[in-house]
């Protein structure tokens, strides 16, 4: 399998999930990403041992899915980036990479002396990286922001997944959603940094922030609100199907399962769904006999589709939605997208073997070279390989035992 980032080091200064996010990506890729983290405490990540009222940590174990998720495929160095005798080995570090990511704020990357000017003195060639909440300029460019934040209120997406009236903002449909879409982000920025480098001679500095990400992927809505010179009208929607299309919604099974229709072309796929829905005589129903018809009663069109939907489990309409032409699917909590059959076919859930010798497995990155599933590699337990990085970076085991009395290294 071609690896693409073969050969390419990525120097990661960065907790939590965006951006380190990126550097898992980058690693699945095949490039060798060393991670600094803080010399006692680790990366902050490290400390969650319970999300969303669940353990994250395997009990009698080190492995945290949470920790792996963002960080497999690393090594780990701990380095007090404090501490004046760990800057000989920051900078020898920052001289052997291509690329610097960072997710520290501007006064945390000012204080450490690892903003633009202080990484590129070292190594004029190296494609600085920044992941922000707000981006790099403008009055918030200072001010932290977590997905929830800035990706998810701010962007549009919160406002955009609650319905009208609702007495609670939705919640985000899981932990770092907006991180992992941002650190895929970050990877395609950082290859095409690589790419113009390569081509030009040229390096770059790369931008992404959780705001930009989360309006990029509002931009739907949003662009409709720009041409309108308003928000886009919210018009209360109908209880089943679209106010136009009884095929478009969700629909609830006998069993208390949901099932998912997105047949844009009503006319198209109408019949199909009422002969493997027995009921053929729908199509012929003077009500609904024409695409133009169908439209215009809709909502009554949708309340006899709930009610078919209804009378039958969610194994019933699988065995008869299966080979139809029309676009469907079943709503899937975590575990159904766990054990979901086409990711497994793919290989976009992976084995990885743990510290401990555990076979564990993970959600792979979307990305997929020469029809080939990634092959993943544990993330780091903390300061894992600081002496053996240092010594490939030609430290002796004498300094290494001097830096660590001195409390630069961990």
């Amino acid at each position: 399998m071609q690896l693409p980032m073969q050969g390419v080091r990525v120097l990661e200064v960065a907790q939590f999930t965006f951006v380190p996010a990126a550097g898992a990506i980058l690693a699945d890729w095949g490039a060798d990403v060393i991670k600094v983290e803080h010399a006692v405490r680790g990366d902050g990540q490290r400390g969650l041992t319970n999300v969303l009222g669940v353990d994250a940590i395997a009990k009698g174990s080190s492995f945290s899915p949470i920790v792996e998720g963002p960080n497999r495929g690393k090594r780990s160095v701990g380095l007090a980036l404090e501490n004046p005798e760990a800057r000989e080995i920051l900078d020898e570090l920052i001289k052997q990479s291509d690329v610097f990511l960072t997710n520290f704020l501007p006064d945390a990357r000012a204080k450490l002396r690892i903003e633009l000017d202080d990484v590129r003195k070292v190594n004029p060639e190296i494609i600085y990286v920044r992941g922000s909440g707000f981006g790099t300029r403008g009055p918030e460019a200072g001010k932290g922001g977590y997905d929830m934040t800035a990706f998810w209120a701010r962007a549009g997406g919160g406002a955009g997944a609650t319905p009208p009236g609702a007495d609670r903002l939705a919640p985000m449909p899981a932990g770092g959603f907006g991180d992992n879409i941002g650190g895929m982000t970050i990877a395609g920025g950082v290859a095409a940094a690589l790419f113009a480098r390569a081509t030009t001679g040229e390096t770059s500095v790369v931008d992404v922030s959780l705001l930009g990400v989360g309006a990029w992927a509002t931009q739907f809505t949003v662009n409709l609100a720009l041409m309108a010179g308003g928000p886009p009208p919210r018009p209360p929607a109908p209880r089943h199907g679209s106010a136009r299309n009884p095929l478009v919604g969700p629909y609830r099974t006998a069993d208390d399962r949901w099932l998912l229709f997105s047949m844009l072309q009503p006319g198209r796929y109408w019949a199909e769904f009422c002969e493997v829905a027995g009921r053929p005589e729908l199509v012929s129903d003077e009500r609904f006999d024409t695409v133009e018809k169908l439209m215009d009663r809709a909502p009554v069109a949708a309340e006899i589709v709930a009610e078919i939907i209804g009378g039958r489990t969610l194994e019933d309409w699988l065995a008869r939605l299966a080979h139809i032409e029309g676009q469907w699917a079943v709503v899937q909590d975590a575990w159904g997208v766990a054990n979901d059959v086409s990711l497994r076919a793919n290989g976009m859930i992976a084995t990885v073997e743990d510290a401990e010798g555990v076979p564990r497995e993970l959600v792979a990155s979307p990305v997929q070279f020469d029809e080939q599933a990634v092959a993943l590699r544990r993330g780091p337990l903390f300061a894992e390989h600081t002496d053996d990085v240092l010594r490939d970076f030609g430290l002796s085991d004498e300094r290494l035992i001097e830096l660590k009395l001195a409390g630069a290294i961990t």
